[in-house]
């Protein structure tokens, strides 16, 4: 016989009461972050509300939410871990340097770089500027070499309508490849 929605509130709420200091604590031990751990927590006890029948149907409830916790603190780990890859894999060619570069170029490109949706601008860069492979680039964004390979190419063919039609792959990456100022 299914519980009242009244009477599930009330024992989920006493659930809550119970365990929540103790599921934020084992956030906290998990990730090694305090601030996060209470929005951890949160999460967690969200997603065992969204199933309390099943949660309160288990023979040990307090062990299912800690296994909740758990999983969800290995996915905010692998999650961040994914992230520092692709800002480490971003940043690791930038310190290459340009002898004399052309200005008015670098401007140029510069301003037609800015113009690009990000993802296209983003892909022009890493493929042209830090001569980073499709698959590495893909990685990086977190898409498809599909969507690499077509972000690419449409980035490249903006590029050379806004830069006129001799604007080449190895003046993007020349121009783009000096890192002084801003991009």
């Amino acid at each position: 016989m299914p519980v009242a929605a009244d009477d599930a509130a009330a024992e989920f709420h006493a659930f809550f009461e119970r365990h929540y200091a103790e599921l934020a604590r084992l956030a906290h031990l998990l990730t090694g972050e305090s601030d996060g751990a209470d929005d951890l927590a949160a999460d967690a006890l969200l997603a065992l509300w969204h199933r309390w029948d099943r949660v309160r149907a288990a023979d040990h409830p307090a062990a299912y939410a800690r296994g909740v916790v758990a999983n969800m603190a290995r996915s905010r780990i692998r999650s961040a871990v994914r992230e520092r890859r692709r800002v480490t894999l971003f940043w690791s060619g930038r310190g290459e340097d340009v002898a004399d570069p052309d200005i008015p170029a670098v401007v140029d490109v510069r301003d037609a770089l800015r113009a690009l949706p990000f993802r296209k601008r983003a892909c022009v860069v890493l493929r042209h500027a830090f001569d980073l492979s499709e698959k590495d680039t893909a990685q990086a964004l977190g898409v498809s070499v599909g969507t690499v390979k077509s972000q690419t190419s449409k980035g490249m063919a903006e590029l050379q309508r806004r830069l006129g039609p001799h604007t080449t792959w190895e003046r993007v990456r020349a121009v783009t490849a000096d890192t002084g100022g801003s991009t």
